[in-house]
């Protein structure tokens, strides 16, 4: 099979990231043709973009402009198509950079549609309001009310959308998201969708035994404020008090590293919180490698949260917010616990429970262990979309047919 993956981003930087990368040498791997088409933009700036063709990215002002009209990317991605000629485009993220102009050169060719957040729906791609609390309304004039747009990315808003709609569903022969709770967002904004395939990550040799010496939490992710990494602070800040040796280890890089490092020193446990950076996938399974509990501390509803899969197929116990689609794979009492965002008080009760008890730490990371390999493994993922190649080369020709 001849596939073309389309994302606005082709480095190794984000859970959607990465598992647009590694589908790609999955497909490889088994003998498939497959391309990667992606922005020249690097969000980080030693990481570079491993894509087989790129097109015009951007940040700032100028990543504005081309989120709505992206003229490098709808050539690109035109000239590319009628060159390689795939049998199924896997478009994946496409509204930050590549814009909807790409949907345009779409039409003729099966294309698999795979929404992995909530830019269909939403501006801010958070369905989240400026006070923190869910967005449970559809986008509109409401973004300007209520402060989550100014007029400028209003009336980006309405081009982009505009663009879209001329051209979507002519595009899309089928759809799907990567987790029920997105599935839900989007059906309830009339979105269609066809199915949900959960991400994947990779079988790892087993964790035999929890590692001596300190209990340790870890966090991986963007260092940005909907991310809830303060939250986690503060509450292990708490924790110490019953837990003293209790260690933190942070992994990424963004905005709020600064003022999380001194969060840490106000709090006076900046000697027991370390600052890791961005990290490789392997570099961050080395480091990781000691965790008693992987936290999730997300503030807005993740649409899945690849690092809760990846902590638990390490053997890790998991803590994680209880809503968006972290709350599908973390089962309370079982592999982990689930708190309400941003509620430090919570949060620390529930380290305290994992951290001051090491019998349960290992439980939890056992069972954690076990639903990771049956049901969030790369190769159940890898499956899963093989079968939404074949179901949307299907419904291509069902519609040419009709």
């Amino acid at each position: 099979m001849r596939v073309l993956i389309v994302n606005d981003l082709g480095t190794d930087t984000g859970g959607a990231e990465r598992v647009s990368l590694s589908l790609r040498e999955r497909l490889r791997t088994d003998g498939h043709e497959v391309m990667l088409f992606s922005s020249s933009f690097q969000p980080v700036a030693d990481v570079p973009v491993d894509a087989d063709v790129m097109c015009r990215g951007a940040s700032g002002r100028s990543q504005s402009v081309l989120s709505v009209v992206n003229l490098s990317a709808m050539r690109g991605l035109g000239k590319l198509l009628e060159s390689y000629q795939p049998d199924v485009v896997h478009l994946r993220m496409f509204q930050w950079q590549l814009s909807p102009l790409v949907l345009r050169c779409l039409g003729n060719w099966p294309c698999l549609v795979h929404v992995v957040n909530y830019d269909l729906i939403c501006p801010v791609n958070t369905k989240t309001l400026p006070s923190g609390q869910p967005c449970a309304q559809q986008a509109g004039r409401v973004c300007l009310s209520e402060g989550c747009l100014g007029l400028p990315g209003y009336a980006r808003f309405l081009a982009q959308g505009a663009i879209r709609s001329r051209y979507f569903e002519r595009a899309r022969d089928r759809l799907i998201t990567n987790s029920y709770w997105v599935r839900g967002r989007l059906s309830a904004e009339g979105v269609r969708v066809d199915d949900v395939v959960w991400n994947g990550v990779a079988i790892t040799p087993e964790r035999t035994k929890l590692c001596p010496g300190s209990p340790t939490i870890g966090y991986a992710g963007r260092l940005v404020p909907k991310k809830g990494v303060d939250t986690l602070v503060r509450a292990v800040a708490i924790a110490q008090e019953q837990v003293p040796d209790l260690a933190l280890l942070i992994a990424g890089e963004g905005e709020s590293r600064q003022e999380l490092q001194e969060l840490a020193e106000t709090l006076g446990i900046e000697d027991s919180v370390k600052f890791l950076g961005h990290l490789s996938k392997a570099d961050m399974d080395r480091e990781f490698e000691r965790l008693w509990v992987q936290a999730a501390p997300s503030l807005w509803e993740e649409p899945f949260g690849l690092v809760a899969a990846e902590g638990m197929m390490r053997s890790t116990a998991v803590i994680t917010t209880n809503t968006g689609g972290l709350s599908e794979q973390n089962i309370v009492d079982k592999t982990g616990y689930t708190v309400s965002p941003g509620d430090v008080d919570q949060w620390a009760d529930a380290i305290v429970r994992i951290v001051s008890d090491r019998d349960r730490a290992v439980m939890f990371g056992r069972n954690a262990r076990e639903h990771a390999e049956r049901n969030l493994s790369f190769d159940a993922f890898y499956e899963h979309i093989l079968a939404q190649y074949e179901l949307t080369i299907q419904a291509k020709a069902a519609r040419t047919d009709g």
